[in-house]
Protein backbone atom coordinates (compact mmCIF):
# COMPACT_ATOMS: atom_id res chain seq x y z
CA UNK A 1 0.00 0.00 0.00
CA UNK A 2 1.39 3.55 -1.31
CA UNK A 3 0.20 5.87 1.82
CA UNK A 4 -0.83 9.16 1.49
CA UNK A 5 1.73 10.39 3.72
CA UNK A 6 4.73 9.08 5.47
CA UNK A 7 7.72 10.83 7.72
CA UNK A 8 11.29 11.13 5.97
CA UNK A 9 13.70 9.90 9.21
CA UNK A 10 17.32 10.05 8.42
CA UNK A 11 20.63 8.40 9.91
CA UNK A 12 21.52 11.72 11.39
CA UNK A 13 17.86 11.70 12.58
CA UNK A 14 18.44 8.45 15.07
CA UNK A 15 21.71 9.70 16.03
CA UNK A 16 20.46 12.50 17.38
CA UNK A 17 17.68 10.72 19.50
CA UNK A 18 20.36 8.49 20.61
CA UNK A 19 22.48 10.72 21.74
CA UNK A 20 19.65 12.28 23.89
CA UNK A 21 18.46 8.86 25.11
CA UNK A 22 21.96 8.26 26.40
CA UNK A 23 22.44 11.62 28.30
CA UNK A 24 21.46 12.26 31.60
CA UNK A 25 17.68 14.37 30.13
CA UNK A 26 14.91 12.45 28.14
CA UNK A 27 12.11 14.35 29.07
CA UNK A 28 13.05 18.44 30.11
CA UNK A 29 16.60 19.56 29.24
CA UNK A 30 18.67 21.34 26.80
CA UNK A 31 16.92 20.70 23.54
CA UNK A 32 13.76 21.73 24.00
CA UNK A 33 15.12 24.97 23.99
CA UNK A 34 17.59 24.28 20.88
CA UNK A 35 14.16 22.83 19.06
CA UNK A 36 12.79 26.27 19.77
CA UNK A 37 15.41 28.18 19.03
CA UNK A 38 15.64 26.90 15.61
CA UNK A 39 11.86 27.61 14.72
CA UNK A 40 12.44 31.36 16.02
CA UNK A 41 15.85 31.36 13.65
CA UNK A 42 13.77 29.59 10.46
CA UNK A 43 10.55 31.88 10.78
CA UNK A 44 11.87 35.52 12.15
CA UNK A 45 9.44 35.16 14.54
CA UNK A 46 10.17 36.50 18.03
CA UNK A 47 9.41 33.34 20.24
CA UNK A 48 8.62 29.93 19.90
CA UNK A 49 6.48 27.35 22.68
CA UNK A 50 7.22 24.02 22.35
CA UNK A 51 4.05 21.62 23.39
CA UNK A 52 3.46 17.84 22.99
CA UNK A 53 0.70 18.36 19.92
CA UNK A 54 -0.47 20.83 18.02
CA UNK A 55 -3.86 20.67 19.65
CA UNK A 56 -2.19 21.12 23.46
CA UNK A 57 -0.67 24.53 20.90
CA UNK A 58 -3.93 25.58 20.09
CA UNK A 59 -5.49 25.24 23.07
CA UNK A 60 -3.02 27.09 25.10
CA UNK A 61 -2.66 29.51 22.31
CA UNK A 62 -6.24 30.11 22.93
CA UNK A 63 -6.22 30.40 26.63
CA UNK A 64 -3.43 32.77 26.61
CA UNK A 65 -5.19 35.05 24.44
CA UNK A 66 -7.60 35.01 27.09
CA UNK A 67 -10.66 32.96 25.81
CA UNK A 68 -13.49 32.10 28.35
CA UNK A 69 -16.76 31.29 28.73
CA UNK A 70 -19.23 33.49 26.50
CA UNK A 71 -16.71 34.01 23.85
CA UNK A 72 -17.36 33.43 20.44
CA UNK A 73 -14.50 31.58 17.81
CA UNK A 74 -14.59 31.55 14.47
CA UNK A 75 -12.70 28.28 12.02
CA UNK A 76 -12.93 26.91 8.99
CA UNK A 77 -15.62 23.64 8.34
CA UNK A 78 -12.31 21.94 6.20
CA UNK A 79 -9.98 21.40 9.07
CA UNK A 80 -9.11 18.67 11.48
CA UNK A 81 -11.72 18.76 15.22
CA UNK A 82 -8.62 20.43 16.53
CA UNK A 83 -9.06 23.53 15.20
CA UNK A 84 -12.69 24.64 16.70
CA UNK A 85 -12.20 21.86 19.62
CA UNK A 86 -9.81 24.26 21.31
CA UNK A 87 -11.91 27.04 21.77
CA UNK A 88 -14.84 24.37 23.45
CA UNK A 89 -11.59 23.35 25.96
CA UNK A 90 -11.98 26.52 27.08
CA UNK A 91 -15.73 27.12 27.47
CA UNK A 92 -16.30 29.23 24.26
CA UNK A 93 -18.58 28.80 21.46
CA UNK A 94 -17.70 27.68 17.82
CA UNK A 95 -18.74 29.02 14.31
CA UNK A 96 -17.46 28.46 11.19
CA UNK A 97 -16.63 30.14 8.30
CA UNK A 98 -17.45 28.95 4.38
CA UNK A 99 -14.03 28.16 2.11
CA UNK A 100 -13.21 29.57 -0.70
CA UNK A 101 -14.14 27.08 -3.86
CA UNK A 102 -10.77 27.50 -5.49
CA UNK A 103 -8.19 27.71 -2.75
CA UNK A 104 -10.25 25.76 0.10
CA UNK A 105 -9.30 27.72 2.96
CA UNK A 106 -11.19 30.06 4.37
CA UNK A 107 -13.09 32.71 2.52
CA UNK A 108 -12.03 36.39 3.16
CA UNK A 109 -15.73 37.23 1.37
CA UNK A 110 -17.46 34.92 3.39
CA UNK A 111 -15.58 35.93 6.28
CA UNK A 112 -16.53 39.82 5.93
CA UNK A 113 -20.27 38.82 5.09
CA UNK A 114 -20.14 37.45 8.32
CA UNK A 115 -18.60 40.45 10.31
CA UNK A 116 -20.72 42.63 8.97
CA UNK A 117 -23.95 40.76 10.35
CA UNK A 118 -22.24 40.05 13.45
CA UNK A 119 -21.21 43.61 13.87
CA UNK A 120 -24.87 44.33 13.13
CA UNK A 121 -26.09 41.60 16.03
CA UNK A 122 -23.69 42.35 18.66
CA UNK A 123 -21.71 39.03 18.11
CA UNK A 124 -18.64 39.66 16.85
CA UNK A 125 -15.88 36.64 17.76
CA UNK A 126 -13.29 37.37 20.02
CA UNK A 127 -11.11 34.98 18.15
CA UNK A 128 -10.51 33.92 14.09
CA UNK A 129 -9.14 30.90 13.49
CA UNK A 130 -7.87 30.62 10.17
CA UNK A 131 -7.02 26.99 8.82
CA UNK A 132 -3.61 27.15 6.08
CA UNK A 133 -4.95 23.66 4.19
CA UNK A 134 -2.65 21.47 2.35
CA UNK A 135 0.27 23.83 3.53
CA UNK A 136 -1.02 26.75 1.42
CA UNK A 137 -1.49 29.83 3.08
CA UNK A 138 -4.67 31.85 3.69
CA UNK A 139 -4.98 35.49 2.47
CA UNK A 140 -3.45 37.01 5.98
CA UNK A 141 -3.42 40.15 4.68
CA UNK A 142 -6.94 40.83 3.90
CA UNK A 143 -8.19 39.03 7.29
CA UNK A 144 -5.80 41.10 9.26
CA UNK A 145 -6.89 44.08 7.24
CA UNK A 146 -10.68 42.37 8.58
CA UNK A 147 -9.01 42.11 12.69
CA UNK A 148 -7.98 45.69 12.58
CA UNK A 149 -11.57 46.71 11.72
CA UNK A 150 -13.59 44.68 13.62
CA UNK A 151 -11.58 43.92 16.96
CA UNK A 152 -10.70 40.11 16.61
CA UNK A 153 -7.50 38.30 17.28
CA UNK A 154 -6.24 35.42 15.13
CA UNK A 155 -4.52 32.55 15.78
CA UNK A 156 -3.17 30.94 12.23
CA UNK A 157 -3.34 27.45 12.92
CA UNK A 158 -0.52 26.68 10.15
CA UNK A 159 -0.23 22.64 11.21
CA UNK A 160 0.27 21.47 7.34
CA UNK A 161 2.40 25.24 6.71
CA UNK A 162 5.43 24.40 8.60
CA UNK A 163 7.99 25.73 5.64
CA UNK A 164 5.91 27.19 3.04
CA UNK A 165 5.53 31.26 2.64
CA UNK A 166 3.24 33.94 2.41
CA UNK A 167 4.19 37.47 0.39
CA UNK A 168 7.67 35.39 0.41
CA UNK A 169 7.95 35.86 3.53
CA UNK A 170 7.88 32.49 5.98
CA UNK A 171 4.59 31.09 7.47
CA UNK A 172 5.16 31.36 11.52
CA UNK A 173 6.32 35.33 11.56
CA UNK A 174 3.06 36.05 12.91
CA UNK A 175 3.14 39.37 10.60
CA UNK A 176 -0.34 39.21 10.54
CA UNK A 177 -1.96 37.30 13.39
CA UNK A 178 -1.34 36.91 17.66
CA UNK A 179 0.16 33.18 17.31
CA UNK A 180 0.80 30.75 15.04
CA UNK A 181 0.83 26.93 15.65
CA UNK A 182 2.86 24.21 13.76
CA UNK A 183 2.32 19.98 14.05
CA UNK A 184 4.95 17.85 14.06
CA UNK A 185 2.83 14.30 13.61
CA UNK A 186 4.69 12.35 11.29
CA UNK A 187 2.96 12.82 8.55
CA UNK A 188 3.42 16.56 8.58
CA UNK A 189 6.58 18.32 6.84
CA UNK A 190 9.01 17.53 9.68
CA UNK A 191 8.16 15.56 12.04
CA UNK A 192 9.28 14.95 16.40
CA UNK A 193 6.82 11.53 16.29
CA UNK A 194 3.83 13.89 18.35
CA UNK A 195 4.43 17.14 18.91
CA UNK A 196 3.19 21.06 17.75
CA UNK A 197 4.93 24.60 18.10
CA UNK A 198 3.31 27.73 18.90
CA UNK A 199 4.97 30.98 17.63
CA UNK A 200 4.46 34.86 18.35
CA UNK A 201 5.94 38.30 18.54
CA UNK A 202 4.15 39.17 22.35
CA UNK A 203 6.68 38.26 25.38
CA UNK A 204 3.68 38.45 27.27
CA UNK A 205 1.67 35.53 25.26
CA UNK A 206 4.66 33.89 25.57
CA UNK A 207 5.34 33.68 28.36
CA UNK A 208 1.49 32.69 29.54
CA UNK A 209 1.34 29.67 26.93
CA UNK A 210 4.59 28.48 28.84
CA UNK A 211 2.87 28.49 31.79
CA UNK A 212 0.09 26.62 30.60
CA UNK A 213 1.84 24.16 28.82
CA UNK A 214 3.45 23.24 32.01
CA UNK A 215 0.84 23.04 35.10
CA UNK A 216 0.73 26.86 35.27
CA UNK A 217 3.74 26.57 37.49
CA UNK A 218 6.75 28.96 37.47
CA UNK A 219 10.33 29.61 39.17
CA UNK A 220 10.65 32.91 37.92
CA UNK A 221 11.13 35.23 41.09
CA UNK A 222 9.20 37.98 39.16
CA UNK A 223 6.47 35.99 38.73
CA UNK A 224 5.82 35.11 42.12
CA UNK A 225 3.28 36.53 44.59
CA UNK A 226 5.90 36.43 47.20
CA UNK A 227 9.76 35.90 48.29
CA UNK A 228 11.24 32.57 47.04
CA UNK A 229 11.64 30.09 50.00
CA UNK A 230 14.65 29.16 48.67
CA UNK A 231 15.96 27.00 45.40
CA UNK A 232 13.85 24.39 45.46
CA UNK A 233 10.70 26.64 45.05
CA UNK A 234 8.21 27.19 42.89
CA UNK A 235 4.50 28.34 42.58
CA UNK A 236 1.11 27.16 40.95
CA UNK A 237 -0.08 30.95 39.74
CA UNK A 238 -2.63 29.46 36.70
CA UNK A 239 -4.40 26.12 36.12
CA UNK A 240 -2.31 24.59 33.35
CA UNK A 241 -1.69 21.70 31.83
CA UNK A 242 0.77 18.89 30.79
CA UNK A 243 1.45 19.57 27.36
CA UNK A 244 5.25 19.77 27.39
CA UNK A 245 7.43 18.13 24.61
CA UNK A 246 10.69 15.79 25.49
CA UNK A 247 13.68 16.25 24.67
CA UNK A 248 14.04 13.34 22.81
CA UNK A 249 11.13 14.79 20.68
CA UNK A 250 12.99 17.95 20.25
CA UNK A 251 16.36 16.35 18.92
CA UNK A 252 14.59 14.71 16.23
CA UNK A 253 12.58 18.24 15.35
CA UNK A 254 15.99 20.46 15.44
CA UNK A 255 17.82 17.54 13.39
CA UNK A 256 14.79 16.91 10.23
CA UNK A 257 14.70 21.06 10.61
CA UNK A 258 17.80 20.72 8.79
CA UNK A 259 16.53 19.29 5.82
CA UNK A 260 13.33 21.39 6.14
CA UNK A 261 13.79 23.55 2.81
CA UNK A 262 14.83 20.02 0.39
CA UNK A 263 11.62 18.42 2.15
CA UNK A 264 9.53 21.53 0.63
CA UNK A 265 11.31 21.10 -2.35
CA UNK A 266 10.52 17.53 -2.88
CA UNK A 267 6.69 18.19 -2.42
CA UNK A 268 6.41 20.96 -4.71
CA UNK A 269 8.10 19.11 -7.45
CA UNK A 270 5.78 15.76 -6.94
CA UNK A 271 3.20 18.51 -6.67
CA UNK A 272 4.04 19.90 -9.81
CA UNK A 273 3.91 16.64 -11.67
CA UNK A 274 0.72 15.45 -10.44
CA UNK A 275 -0.34 19.39 -12.00
CA UNK A 276 1.44 18.28 -15.30
CA UNK A 277 -0.09 14.36 -15.66
CA UNK A 278 -3.26 14.98 -14.02
CA UNK A 279 -4.26 17.92 -16.81
CA UNK A 280 -7.52 17.82 -18.74
CA UNK A 281 -8.70 15.06 -16.44
CA UNK A 282 -11.90 15.24 -14.65
CA UNK A 283 -10.96 16.84 -11.92
CA UNK A 284 -9.78 19.87 -10.50
CA UNK A 285 -6.20 20.24 -9.31
CA UNK A 286 -5.03 22.18 -6.27
CA UNK A 287 -5.10 26.07 -7.26
CA UNK A 288 -2.33 27.97 -5.82
CA UNK A 289 -2.88 31.55 -5.03
CA UNK A 290 0.06 33.85 -5.93
CA UNK A 291 0.46 35.32 -2.95
CA UNK A 292 1.81 31.69 -1.74
CA UNK A 293 4.37 29.10 -1.46
CA UNK A 294 2.95 26.06 -0.06
CA UNK A 295 4.37 23.48 2.05
CA UNK A 296 2.32 21.16 0.21
CA UNK A 297 1.47 19.10 3.14
CA UNK A 298 -1.09 16.83 1.01
CA UNK A 299 -2.56 16.78 -2.78
CA UNK A 300 -5.75 17.23 -2.60
CA UNK A 301 -7.90 16.77 -6.46
CA UNK A 302 -11.81 17.58 -6.67
CA UNK A 303 -13.86 14.68 -9.13
CA UNK A 304 -16.46 16.34 -11.24
CA UNK A 305 -18.73 13.97 -10.67
CA UNK A 306 -20.00 13.60 -6.95
CA UNK A 307 -21.65 10.30 -7.92
CA UNK A 308 -18.20 8.83 -8.67
CA UNK A 309 -16.70 9.70 -5.47
CA UNK A 310 -17.00 6.78 -3.26
CA UNK A 311 -16.28 4.25 -6.18
CA UNK A 312 -13.02 6.23 -7.03
CA UNK A 313 -11.69 6.11 -3.26
CA UNK A 314 -12.39 2.28 -2.93
CA UNK A 315 -11.32 1.35 -6.15
CA UNK A 316 -7.90 3.36 -5.71
CA UNK A 317 -7.86 1.49 -2.59
CA UNK A 318 -8.80 -1.60 -3.26
CA UNK A 319 -5.31 -1.00 -5.85
CA UNK A 320 -2.96 -0.46 -3.35
CA UNK A 321 -3.29 3.21 -3.38
CA UNK A 322 -3.60 4.52 0.43
CA UNK A 323 -5.85 7.81 -0.52
CA UNK A 324 -7.53 9.56 2.09
CA UNK A 325 -10.12 12.60 2.54
CA UNK A 326 -9.14 15.62 4.41
CA UNK A 327 -11.30 16.80 5.99
CA UNK A 328 -15.05 15.57 6.68
CA UNK A 329 -16.74 19.07 7.54
CA UNK A 330 -16.34 19.54 10.84
CA UNK A 331 -19.80 20.78 11.38
CA UNK A 332 -21.09 17.84 9.90
CA UNK A 333 -19.46 15.78 12.41
CA UNK A 334 -22.37 14.74 15.56
CA UNK A 335 -21.22 16.38 18.21
CA UNK A 336 -21.35 20.01 16.66
CA UNK A 337 -24.68 18.61 14.92
CA UNK A 338 -26.00 18.03 18.51
CA UNK A 339 -24.56 21.46 19.10
CA UNK A 340 -26.87 23.07 16.78
CA UNK A 341 -24.95 22.57 13.40
CA UNK A 342 -26.93 21.01 10.33
CA UNK A 343 -26.55 20.02 6.16
CA UNK A 344 -26.25 23.21 4.46
CA UNK A 345 -24.85 25.73 6.66
CA UNK A 346 -21.36 26.05 5.05
CA UNK A 347 -22.68 24.48 1.06
CA UNK A 348 -19.08 25.65 -0.32
CA UNK A 349 -17.68 23.03 1.92
CA UNK A 350 -20.22 20.14 1.61
CA UNK A 351 -19.64 20.68 -2.03
CA UNK A 352 -15.74 20.04 -0.99
CA UNK A 353 -16.24 17.16 1.04
CA UNK A 354 -18.19 15.19 -1.79
CA UNK A 355 -15.80 15.97 -4.66
CA UNK A 356 -12.22 15.77 -2.58
CA UNK A 357 -9.58 12.76 -2.14
CA UNK A 358 -6.22 13.72 -1.18
CA UNK A 359 -3.28 11.76 -2.88
CA UNK A 360 -0.50 10.32 -1.80
CA UNK A 361 2.64 13.05 -1.50
CA UNK A 362 5.90 12.71 0.51
CA UNK A 363 9.52 12.78 0.26
CA UNK A 364 10.05 9.92 -0.19
CA UNK A 365 7.42 9.03 -2.66
CA UNK A 366 9.42 7.89 -6.36
CA UNK A 367 8.17 8.70 -9.49
CA UNK A 368 7.44 5.22 -9.79
CA UNK A 369 5.10 5.18 -6.98
CA UNK A 370 3.49 8.42 -8.48
CA UNK A 371 3.32 6.84 -11.50
CA UNK A 372 1.71 3.80 -9.90
CA UNK A 373 -1.14 6.86 -7.99
CA UNK A 374 -1.99 8.28 -11.10
CA UNK A 375 -2.12 5.05 -13.49
CA UNK A 376 -4.84 3.89 -10.64
CA UNK A 377 -6.56 6.81 -10.31
CA UNK A 378 -7.49 7.39 -14.08
CA UNK A 379 -8.62 3.65 -14.44
CA UNK A 380 -10.62 4.30 -11.27
CA UNK A 381 -11.94 7.68 -13.08
CA UNK A 382 -13.14 4.98 -16.54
Amino acid sequence: MIPYGKQDINQEDVDAVIEVLKSDFITQGPHVPEFEQSMTDYTSAAYAVAANSATSALHIACLALGVGKGDKVWTSPITFVASANCALYCGADVDFVDIDPTTYNMSPESLEEKLIKANLNGTLPKLVIPVHLCGQSCEMARIKALSDQYGFKIIEDASHAVGGKYKDEPIGNCKYSDITIFSFHPVKIITTAEGGMAMTNDAGLAQKMMLFRSHGITRDPALMTEESHGPWYYQQIELGYNYRLTDIQAALGTSQMKRIDEFIKIRNELADRYDDLLANQRLSIPKQHCDSYSARHLYVINLHDTKNHKTVFEKMRTSGIGVNLHYIPVHLQPYYKKRGFNEGDFPVSENYYSRAISLPLYTRLTLAEQDQVINALLDALK
